[in-house]
């Protein structure tokens, strides 16, 4: 979708749709016309829906007034859409695929809302690293560094000593990438900063009398979640040997004292204002029966008010597989919202993932017309009303139950023309319909549902080569 429109007092805007949505494009462009103060003219293909239209076959069709001077296209369209511009004097100009997000073409519904800057540091654990071989803990390594992990947590096994772990972190750190080591065994820590650890989590009175020969700066915890005198303790241990330090009071699971454990960040915030802070995160997206996106996304909002610079997570439960994804585009949000004092809400669909943003249905009379105005035998899906509606010529059939909708198909006059290509594809997209029914996400036919940063893109040309009875117009 490009930028808003640029438009004078003598722009004229032509808009090409089909018959199913006419009247609702005639409706949303005289709205925006009275907003935005442009003529327009409004082109109906012979074609039911918009989706089919081709450049080059628009190019055959078109017959633009001639005081045009945009052509506005369905976003299905793209494809090849320099045979439509070499075709007319007009700007051609590629819109939405749905017609009811038209005015985000006239900079309506558009966040300006910068999303790449964040000041939060994802550090990425990868556990039991001593279990790994060294080669798969690099691949592992790099591929969280590439998902958007700013630095690789090496975790260790507490019953054994990690004999290898400077060949590891070596292997990591000559790729340039920051590493961390996870332990409180005061030989693993030295032998990682030896070869070129950064940071070692975690210090507390247990072991700190090692950290000021270590060179490098430590995570600080109490010796207990609830003790933030032997935080303060250690913190004034190592402020005296000038040993760099960030804090981490612990973040603990729910059950175990969550919601007292989010006051001590704020306290120990309060009592050191200077000083970075850490939050480990993984103790509660790992240890909850949730999906993590919203966990995360709920985590590093406080982080972000707190000024709490990284966090610690992992990917261990398959729930949380994408966590690190998922606080790539949480801080960013956050970041936005907390710099600009507004909600994290309208500025970006990515960690919207089990449900979509809105729902936007049709008419039952337009269904209802539009299986009248069909003239071929293909067949059009759509989810709505809690129900499945398959749309042909003559023939509207609706059900809850996707086996039901397709043997109702198959006793229907028109159904001579499902062969197995065709049969399957009807599956497949009603399976899709079927998901987006139960999770209450929008189904539009032909496209991939709307997983946000998840989201697997379905190529358009499946519409053409799924069966012979659906032809490129």
């Amino acid at each position: 979708m490009p930028s808003a429109l640029e438009l004078s007092e003598t722009s004229h805007l032509h808009f090409v749709t089909g018959t199913l949505a006419q009247h609702a494009v005639r409706e949303i462009v005289d709205a925006l016309a009275g907003r935005h103060a442009f003529d327009y003219s409004i082109g109906v293909m012979p074609i039911t829906v918009a989706a089919l239209m081709t450049p080059k076959w628009l190019a055959r069709k078109l017959d633009l007034p001639k005081q045009t001077t945009h052509l506005i296209v369905p976003g299905f369209c793209e494809s090849g859409i320099e045979t439509l511009r070499d075709h007319v004097a007009a700007e051609v100009v590629v819109g939405p695929n749905d017609c009811r997000d038209m005015a985000e073409l006239f900079g309506e519904s558009r966040s300006e809302i910068d999303l790449s800057r964040y000041d939060i540091e994802i550090i990425a654990e990868i556990n039991h690293v001593p279990r790994l071989s060294r080669d798969q803990f690099l691949t592992t390594a790099l591929q969280l560094i590439r998902e958007g992990a700013d630095r690789i947590d090496v975790g260790c096994d507490p019953s054994a000593r990690f004999e290898s772990i400077a060949d590891y972190i070596g292997a990591v750190v000559s790729q340039g990438v920051p590493v961390s080591v996870d332990t409180f065994d005061p030989w693993e820590a030295e032998a990682a900063c030896r070869a070129g650890a950064s940071l070692v989590l975690s210090v507390n009175s247990q072991n700190r009398e090692h950290a000021e020969r270590w060179g490098t700066e430590v995570v600080v915890i109490p010796d207990s979640p609830t003790d933030l005198a032997s935080l303060d303790e250690t913190i004034e241990y190592l402020a005296r040997r000038n040993v760099p330090m960030r804090l981490d009071p612990i973040l603990e699971p729910i059950g175990s004292g969550l919601a007292a454990s989010i006051v001590r960040y704020s306290e120990v915030r309060r009592r050191y204002p200077e000083l970075p802070m850490m939050m480990g995160i993984g103790n509660v997206t790992e240890l909850t029966d949730a999906d993590s996106a919203g966990i995360n996304t709920l985590l590093l909002g406080i982080c972000q008010e707190l000024r709490i610079q990284s966090v610690l997570t992992t990917q261990v439960i398959n729930w949380a597989r994408s966590s690190v994804r998922e606080c790539d585009h949480a801080r960013r949000l956050v970041h936005a919202a907390v710099q600009n004092g507004i909600p994290p809400k309208n500025l970006s669909d990515e960690l919207v993932l089990l449900r979509d943003r809105r729902l936007r249905s049709f008419p039952q009379d337009t269904l209802e017309g539009l299986s009248a105005a069909i003239k071929d035998n293909n067949y059009r899906l759509f989810a709505q009303d809690d129900a499945i509606h398959l749309v042909s010529r003559q023939i509207h059939l609706c059900e809850q139950d996707p086996f039901l909708l397709f043997e109702r198909l198959l006793n229907a006059p028109i159904a001579d023309n499902v062969d197995r290509g065709h049969a399957f594809y009807l599956g497949y997209e009603m399976a899709k319909a079927s998901i987006a029914l139960t999770l209450g996400k929008q189904y539009e036919q032909d496209r991939a549902l709307n997983w946000g940063f998840l989201t697997r893109r379905e190529d358009l040309h499946r519409i053409a080569r799924t069966s012979r009875h659906r032809k490129e117009p």
